[in-house]
């Protein structure tokens, strides 16, 4: 039984051992968006807090049977982190015995954020974009860009990405990763020469501060699939409706929020619709979709228990 003295700290490097695949992450994540149209599972929406000096501080509530795991995620972002060293986003995970309440662990919740991001991108991408993807246009340069390469590029036979970026360093950065992977990287001056031609873009511009649209739908050939992580904010409203299909991560998530990330009109549905198969994520093979996403706790739970799991069964937490 664990107690605060005992309580273990699954670190980054930690998990970085255990080698879950992307396979197995998309498919936990999947397994636990099914458990809630179940009974199985329950979120809560995310709590945001807004000091209105530049920080972003939120939290995720999930539970679930299988196991029986209960995870709290408390994140930060501050841009002033910058000029201490200090990465900007900051968070931990808590894991609870769903049960009895008794403590199981501490994990590493930037290691999670990052892992479960991608995978729940790649969760909408198997479902929404096109089969033959053999490129990505990368919009934000920075550690989701990084998981976001590494989940595609497993899940997809691409050859090419381009990258575009407020930072020289991080850019460069994203297209040697990509050229380890044996892929071509392009560079690219403008977001329009990233974007136009790209079979998939993914946009992870920071939120803090507040970017100002940029981004213009109509930029995107027909066919092509776009994951925004960061909440639609740096695409310009009025060019959304250039899609033919846009999912949100949680439709209840969204009543709750002050502000809808994009015209609800717009929305055919959540991420739990189109993994239970409500509706399809791709009609035909010219059609242009999205998926706009704030964050789902569904994904931390569904990582950090699986970590947590592995962790056990490779001995580094007692079981």
């Amino acid at each position: 039984m664990n107690t605060a003295e005992t309580l273990p700290y699954l670190s980054s490097r930690l998990l970085d051992r255990l080698s879950i695949s992307t396979v197995d992450m998309v498919g936990e994540i999947e397994r636990q968006i099914s458990g809630q149209r179940r009974g199985e599972v329950w979120c809560a929406p995310k709590a945001v807090v807004l000091p209105g000096d530049d920080r972003y501080i939120m939290a995720t509530l999930g539970v679930a049977s299988t196991p029986p795991v209960l995870a709290t995620k408390s994140l930060v972002v501050n841009p002033r982190n910058a000029a201490r060293g200090l990465p900007t986003l900051n968070s931990l995970i808590t894991l609870l015995d769903a049960e009895t309440g008794l403590p199981l662990a501490l994990v590493d919740g930037n290691w999670v954020t990052e892992k479960r991001t991608a995978a729940l991108s790649a969760v909408a991408a198997k479902r929404m974009a096109r089969g033959d993807a053999s490129s990505v246009a990368f919009i934000g340069c920075g550690v989701q860009a990084r998981g976001h390469l590494e989940t595609f590029a497993d899940l997809f036979a691409l050859r090419e990405i381009r990258a575009f970026g407020r930072g020289a360093a991080n850019r460069d950065a994203l297209c040697q990763m990509a050229q380890s992977r044996g892929l071509e990287a392009i560079p690219c001056d403008t977001a329009r020469a990233s974007i136009e031609g790209a079979d998939i873009v993914v946009t992870t511009v920071t939120l803090v501060p507040k970017p100002a649209p940029f981004l213009d739908a109509n930029w995107l050939k027909p066919g092509s699939f776009a994951v925004m992580t960061d909440q639609a904010l740096p695409w310009l409203p009025q060019t959304m409706p250039r899609f033919d299909r846009i999912i949100v991560d949680d439709l209840e998530q969204e009543r709750n929020m002050a502000k809808p990330m994009v015209d609800p009109t717009l929305v055919v549905g959540d991420l739990t619709g189109l993994v239970c198969g409500d509706f399809a994520g791709r009609q035909g093979p010219g059609e242009t979709t999205a998926f706009v996403f704030r964050g789902l706790a569904v994904g931390d739970l569904a990582v950090a228990a699986l970590a947590y799991g592995r962790a056990q069964m490779a001995g580094a937490v007692g079981a």
